[in-house]
């Protein structure tokens, strides 16, 4: 549907413009369509402009399609380029937010000078009003410097899973200004790139599930031993999907107050690690049923002092 909506915004762009620059296909007094000819010939040429007519005002929209259409044109063989892999996706979007805001800068200066306005006293303008705002606007500026700091040095790339305080998501976006961070809930955080500091990118290598299983304390953990080295193996070819290589035993991680607590592990992307701790600790306890392995609940022991007549 955006791409249909897209597409359309295109040809009527082009139409509207082809229109426009051939006024004699218009309904338009000879007058209205010289007029259109002559603003045509000096803003298209970056030359001085005219008085303020219907004529200007009809210049206005094949200026304004032109900015449009060249800014969707590079967004849409921005997008084409940015489908090779997250850190390419990460840069076009960049490129493609700046390019953003120069289109519409242009476009606004463009329209001025065909108003008559005098553009070069207007940008002298802006640059000292600018001057005066930088000093205000330090946040964004630093918000713009550390997203492309960020970028280019590969801090995170658009796809990866990072933590961020106590949010852990996915990078949807990485603009000029902010980040967007989606979690497993669908919840967007929007951060200030400026305040994004401390993370951790958890997509850069594999990562670990693990669960922890109690066994009874009359469990004989040389024959359990043996048991796990011959049927963890297995378990990977139950979950290649999931698992990157088979479960691992750590061993004995505490003698706890109801039973032996084991430590269990296995590699998994980043984006199965909940699923695989879910299915982890199922294999253990189908496998520790199977074998008739005893998992315990707490008990507690009672002592009562004998009755002294």
């Amino acid at each position: 549907m955006k791409t249909a909506k897209t597409i359309l915004g295109i040809v009527i762009s082009v139409v509207l413009i082809a229109l426009l620059l051939n006024p004699q296909w218009l309904p338009l007094s000879a007058g209205t369509a010289e007029s259109i000819r002559d603003l045509e010939l000096s803003h298209f040429l970056i030359q001085r402009s005219g008085e303020f007519t219907i004529a200007h005002i009809l210049t206005l929209i094949p200026a304004i399609c032109i900015t449009w259409l060249c800014y969707t044109i590079l967004k849409l063989l921005l997008a084409l380029v940015g489908r090779k892999n997250d850190h390419t996706r990460t840069i076009t979007q960049l490129i493609t937010g700046v390019i953003k805001y120069l289109a519409v800068i242009l476009a606004v200066i463009w329209c001025l000078s065909i108003l008559g306005v005098n553009t070069a006293a207007v940008l002298a303008g802006v640059g000292i009003i600018g001057l005066i705002l930088g000093f205000g606007a330090q946040s964004l500026i630093e918000d713009i410097i550390t997203g492309i700091f960020i970028i280019f040095e590969g801090q995170y790339a658009i796809g990866d899973i990072i933590i961020l305080d106590d949010f852990r998501g996915t990078v949807r976006s990485i603009g000029v200004r902010t980040t967007v961070i989606e979690d497993a809930g669908g919840n967007l955080k929007i951060v200030n790139n400026s305040d994004i500091r401390n993370l951790q990118n958890r997509s850069r290598n594999d990562s670990l599930a693990a669960c922890e299983v109690s066994v009874s304390y009359s469990t004989d953990i040389k024959r359990l031993e043996a048991i796990l080295a011959e049927s963890l193996p297995l378990m990977l070819d139950a979950h290649r999907d999931i698992y990157l290589d088979a479960p691992q035993y750590l061993g004995i991680t505490e003698l706890a107050d109801s039973g032996v607590n084991l430590k269990f592990v296995v590699s998994v992307r980043e984006t199965d690690i909940f699923t695989a701790q879910r299915l982890l600790t199922r294999d253990i306890k189908v496998l520790f049923d199977e074998k008739d392995i005893e998992i315990p609940f707490p008990q507690i022991v009672v002592h009562t002092a004998d009755a002294k007549g």
